[in-house]
């Protein structure tokens, strides 16, 4: 009665008039004395929503609009949703408004747009105000801080959690090491999906991102451009290769029947490699559908590869005979091209020994000369190379149970050019890369 200069008992004195005026006899009073009409956590309000559910009333009546809610939106959602949903009229004594008259439900539309401008006024100031903090540097407040930051309500701005930074940068520099975010979440204990985003989010650069753009933000940076670019070009190879990054071979394996690649599949609790053309949901990779190359468990075709390899490792002479065929046939092409150049340089040098056509003489042995330096410093890497390449497998047995899955990946695409599964033969094809 303070506030609105009427007691409880003088409106349902009134809401009574009315039902006798309309010849009702059967009504029950829902009172909420002493709670704010701010929102719908009420009792009486929440019995009231009830016993229209279960149809034990059919028409609502009140003294005063917002005697329902003093909010716009919960008034519509009782009138549309609960009353409306349930055929249940409504009747505002004070407004002389009726849900079961014509007019009534007209009204019920117009107060919706209302309510609807209302919300997207309401919104668009929101995102108004949201936007000016980030161009101002301001976090937005609210919602999800980033992990290694807090949120200064004071200053409005993000300051670094010097306990979170510290586990931030292991997982970091774990990251750029080549660890795969499976193998963080065994370390570090976090979900492997909430790593991936603590470790891409742009505010650790010290920017404040909104709507797709980033702007300067008033918070210390947590890491450099330049790690951060590290940590994107992992994520584009990983995003790349999403499939590859859990078999060990993926994409170096190939049908020796019809050139097709071969692919992993989780086959029960086996995983199995068999031809592309065998599966038809991928027509581009198809090469022949009747090719029959066998289906062959994984660990088969890893087990033929790893020991070929840490045979080699073991045996310099098998490594020379296998690993080193492709650097042998480039190295023959490049001494045989240097022959061929040394004779030309014989044959020009008599020439120019009987003084004729001096001047073409000299600028041709010049472009041999060059060309000889060319073919000798490569044949120079491809020693330097071949030592560098043993060296490197040398110790692997001992090391490979010690490297991660990306290590072991990278590894396998600096050695293997492809694996061809013919039935039950697997030949290994290594690579020597000579630029």
């Amino acid at each position: 009665m303070q506030v609105e200069g009427y007691s409880i008992e003088a409106q349902i004195e009134a809401l009574e008039n009315y039902i006798k005026s309309q010849g009702w006899t059967s009504y029950k009073v829902y009172t909420d004395p002493g709670y704010s009409g701010k929102d719908l956590e009420r009792p009486a309000i929440k019995q009231l929503i009830t016993d229209c559910k279960e149809g034990k009333i059919e028409t609502v009546l009140v003294f005063k609009l917002d005697r329902l809610s003093r909010s716009q939106k919960d008034t519509l959602y009782l009138i549309e949703e609960i009353f409306n949903h349930h055929n249940v009229g409504f009747i505002s004594i004070r407004e002389r408004f009726d849900t079961t008259s014509p007019f009534g439900k007209a009204m019920i539309g117009v107060l919706s747009v209302f309510a609807q401008l209302e919300r997207e006024t309401i919104l668009e100031r929101t995102r108004i105000g949201l936007k000016k903090r980030a161009e101002d540097g301001y976090w937005r407040g609210g919602g999800k801080t980033p992990f290694a930051y807090d949120y200064d309500q004071k200053r409005g701005m993000l300051v670094i959690n010097k306990t979170r930074k510290v586990i931030f940068d292991l997982m970091k520099t774990l990251r750029l090491q080549g660890y795969s975010y499976t193998e963080l979440e065994r370390i570090t204990g976090y979900d492997e999906s909430w790593i991936q985003g603590i470790l891409n989010a742009k505010t650790n650069l010290g920017k404040i991102p909104y709507k797709g753009e980033l702007y300067e933000g008033r918070h210390e940076a947590i890491i450099s451009e330049e790690e951060y670019e590290q940590l994107q070009k992992i994520e584009k190879e990983r995003s790349k290769n999403k499939h590859a990054s859990h078999y060990l071979l993926s994409g170096k394996i190939y049908c020796g029947k019809c050139g097709a690649k071969y692919r992993y599949q989780k086959w029960g609790k086996r995983i199995i490699c068999y031809c592309y053309s065998r599966q038809k949901s991928k027509p581009k990779l198809v090469k022949n559908p009747n090719c029959n190359n066998i289906r062959i468990d994984s660990y088969m075709i890893e087990d033929a590869f790893l020991k070929q390899l840490f045979n080699m490792a073991l045996d310099e002479e098998l490594f020379r005979k296998t690993f080193l065929l492709p650097k042998l046939n480039v190295e023959d092409e490049l001494k045989g091209r240097l022959l061929k150049i040394q004779k030309r340089i014989d044959n020009l040098i008599k020439i120019l020994e009987e003084n004729l056509a001096c001047e073409d003489i000299k600028c041709e042995l010049e472009k041999l000369g060059k060309e000889k330096e060319i073919i000798m410093n490569k044949l120079t890497k491809i020693n330097k190379e071949e030592h560098k390449t043993f060296k490197q497998i040398k110790y692997l047995r001992q090391v490979w149970p010690h490297l991660v899955f990306q290590e072991k990946r990278n590894l396998i695409e600096q050695l293997v050019d492809k694996i061809i599964i013919n039935d039950l033969v697997i030949q290994i094809y290594w690579l020597f890369n000579v630029n």
